[in-house]
């Protein structure tokens, strides 16, 4: 069992990445194999809803961090969408690159599990947190939550450090990530099967 561990925030070693390594220590402790994916300070574009996606093995025809990182999705189990809040909301770069990865991937993404964890100085931090989990919401994903909102608090490491109850909650998201995997994958043995879905209908209210 895997799980990503992406970074969207444009300080590689900041508060997000706390909140991050709190989780993934406890995932090693259960034996899940981990992978940080940090998006790094490069820009990253929008998407243009071109559809070339849909008709190139899902990849996009912007060659960046949203290609490297669909390469990984096949291989992953659990997925942990890491951001900052600016404005409320998650950042920029991630937002962008989460427009991207989903854009018509669906089948890429249902039946695993997902989560979101935010970071910020003091407020906001709910409001993004909302936003990230919409992406998991619609594509038939289990979203994992713990025992309060998934977010830390500080304006920087240090101060991130020193949030308890913000470091008890990525701790606790991480156990209960482990057993939603662990449960997935004991149904998989003995047959059990992830639900089997309806094609998609799409109804546009203007004829």
């Amino acid at each position: 069992m895997k799980v990503l561990l992406v970074n969207g925030s444009p300080h590689k070693e900041g508060c997000t990445n706390i909140a991050l390594k709190e989780i993934e220590s406890q995932l090693k402790n259960s034996n899940i194999e981990t992978e940080f994916f940090w998006l790094g300070i490069q820009p990253i574009s929008g998407c243009i809803g071109c559809n070339k996606c849909l008709k190139t093995n899902n990849r996009c025809f912007i060659n960046d961090k949203v290609n490297e990182f669909l390469d990984k999705v096949e291989y992953a189990d659990g997925f942990i969408f890491g951001s900052p809040v600016h404005f409320a909301a998650a950042s920029g770069a991630l937002t962008s690159f989460l427009d991207r990865v989903f854009y018509g991937r669906g089948n890429l993404f249902a039946g695993k599990v997902c989560s979101s964890v935010v970071s910020c100085r003091r407020g906001g931090a709910t409001a993004a947190f909302d936003q990230i989990n919409k992406y998991a919401l619609m594509s038939n994903m289990y979203i994992v939550g713990s025992s309060y909102w998934n977010q830390i608090h500080g304006t920087c490491p240090k101060e991130a450090l020193q949030d308890e109850e913000g470091l008890q909650t990525m701790r606790n998201l991480a156990k209960n990530m482990e057993y939603m995997l662990k449960c997935i994958e004991n149904a998989k043995q003995n047959g059990i099967e992830k639900p089997k879905y309806e094609p998609k209908i799409k109804t546009n209210f203007i004829s």
